[in-house]
């Protein structure tokens, strides 16, 4: 008999956002399809980008638009609920080692390059200032360690907007 588990939750409409989405209103600064689902983090006026290794997770890349707007790419932008990830270690080694366990607040961990295809979750790590997540405004923690329950780098977890 399988174990019962957190999931991802179907979201409720203050959870997503629609914002500009990277780095800048030109073609080298807009995001693709290949962006959908990566972390990212507020980056100007009504503007999210993506993040790198360590940052602090805002929000997580929900849909892209074809088309843009003032020569910005538009999208939606997961802010709350619950996501599905990949453990990445800890946050001052990621990728290589540390394990995840539940409550433990986290924060991006490797990334994939702009213009590359997300294949997997999008990665996390454990936070090497737990308080400091945990009492900011962008606190996600685990609550789940998925179907192996190790939370060792590989592995998926559910983490939730805290």
């Amino acid at each position: 008999m399988a174990k019962f588990q957190f999931t991802e939750l179907i979201l409720q409409m203050n959870e997503i956002i629609t914002a500009r989405l990277g780095a800048a209103a030109t073609a080298a600064g807009n995001l693709t399809d290949y962006e959908q689902n990566k972390i990212v983090k507020l980056a100007g006026d009504s503007q999210y980008n993506l993040c790198a290794a360590g940052n602090e997770i805002e929000g997580f890349i929900n849909s892209i638009q074809g088309a843009t707007l003032d020569g910005w790419t538009i999208g939606s932008v997961q802010v709350g609920g619950r996501k599905e990830v990949l453990c990445d270690g800890a946050q001052a080694t990621v990728g290589t080692a540390g394990a995840l366990s539940v409550g433990q607040y986290v924060v991006t961990g490797t990334v994939v390059a702009k213009g590359t295809d997300l294949t997997t979750a999008p990665k996390v790590a454990s936070a090497t200032t737990q308080a400091t997540i945990k009492n900011g405004p962008f606190a996600w923690r685990v609550v789940s360690l998925g179907s192996a329950g190790t939370g060792a780098i590989g592995t998926t977890a559910i983490i939730e907007k805290a």
